[in-house]
């Protein structure tokens, strides 16, 4: 681990190469750019770069560019004076004069418009800009550090971002890499968050067992670090004490789990199922089975558009049971009977459900 302050974690050989670039660039005033998917951690990066750099002890500024709404967002970056605009009733700073000394972190810039991004190119090359409604010039001393989950090269090709201006922030391209491309780091990753929220909530959580983070780094984290954080928060809040079972997992990460280990025959085997305590004053067995029952059988129909025939080979039982479990929980009615319109053998065949195509 090289020995500098930094708020990531992980010890896979990608995030110790984002470190080695990180204290690279850190005593520079390059501009950078971090890429990446939501929840990669860029926010990260970027406060690694300033707390490592000379302007440690300035302002680090941050704007989320995609939260703000178009019309308010040049004054919020630039400031406006009184009377600029309707509800500008006195002065204010913008977030670039406020970073003066320091830095400036512009996230998902991606999403600025196209008239804010001529104003950004020109802070960009002259470190000068005009608050909204003044002609009076400011030039600040600021590093700009932007992020964005959107592919810019791809932007600049539909004329969505001017390519000027994406050359002018791209001067330090730094890619932080989703979980999934360094799985290895999900042990240390959620180990971590349990520690750090153990200690926050005064719980304790056992560290995790071996089949636990087997299934955890199974799980591909779509959210990525944000997402395994909020996972252990919930894991640590709602435990409270002892160690994390498999049926504590939500579902899309038993399921992942699931499928990705070998497949035995017959019924489930032990790895499979996942583990239920008793509550202390005990609970209805058949409700919990029946919950259980109607879960896998929602799975199966999902899994097969709604094919009752597939469903129920994927569920090794005979067709008709399936439909009379669906009819059990009004899933299908059979059709009302009108005086005449039928014979008996048709109603017969509707109230048993053998009349059924394999997807009705």
């Amino acid at each position: 681990m090289l020995a500098f302050r930094s708020p990531l974690v992980g010890e896979s050989s990608a995030i110790q190469s984002i470190f080695k670039t990180i204290e690279k660039v850190s005593q520079t005033d390059s501009t950078v750019l971090i890429t990446g998917e939501s929840g990669t951690g860029k926010e990260l990066v970027a406060r690694a770069i300033h707390e490592n750099s000379p302007r440690a002890t300035r302002p680090l500024v941050t704007v989320n560019c995609g939260a703000i709404p178009a019309e308010l967002l040049e004054a919020e970056l630039f400031g406006h004076v009184r009377g600029a605009f309707t509800g500008a009733t006195q002065n204010r700073t913008g977030r670039f004069e406020l970073a003066h000394g320091g830095t400036i972190f512009l996230d998902e810039v991606g999403d600025l418009p196209l008239h804010l991004q001529v104003k950004l190119l020109r802070v960009l090359q002259t470190r000068q800009f005009e608050p909204v409604g003044s002609s009076r010039t400011i030039e600040v001393d600021v590093r700009i550090i932007s992020a964005t989950n959107q592919d810019l090269e791809e932007a600049v090709r539909t004329r969505q971002f001017r390519e000027d201006l994406y050359y002018r922030l791209n001067v330090i391209p730094v890619r932080v890499p989703s979980l999934r491309e360094r799985r290895s780091d999900i042990t240390v990753l959620a180990n971590h968050f349990i520690n750090q929220f153990n200690g926050v909530s005064g719980h304790k959580v056992e560290v995790l067992s071996q089949q636990i983070l087997d299934a955890l780094t199974a799980y591909d984290w779509p959210g990525n670090v944000r997402e395994i954080e909020n996972l252990m928060e919930r894991l640590v809040i709602l435990k409270g004490t002892g160690a994390i079972e498999l049926g504590d997992l939500p579902y899309r990460v038993f399921q992942q789990y699931a499928e990705s280990r070998p497949q035995g025959t017959g019924a489930m085997s032990e790895w499979e199922f996942p583990r239920m305590v008793l509550p202390e004053k005990g609970l209805d067995l058949k409700d919990i089975v029946d919950a259980f029952e109607n879960h896998l059988v929602d799975q199966a129909l999902s899994r097969t558009g709604g094919n009752k025939n597939r469903a129920s080979e994927l569920l090794q039982m005979n067709r008709t049971t399936l439909v009379e479990k669906l009819r059990k929980r009004g899933m299908i009615t059979p059709a009302p009977r009108v005086r005449g319109d039928l014979d008996p053998e048709r109603e017969r065949e509707l109230v048993t459900g053998s009349n059924l195509e394999g997807n009705a």
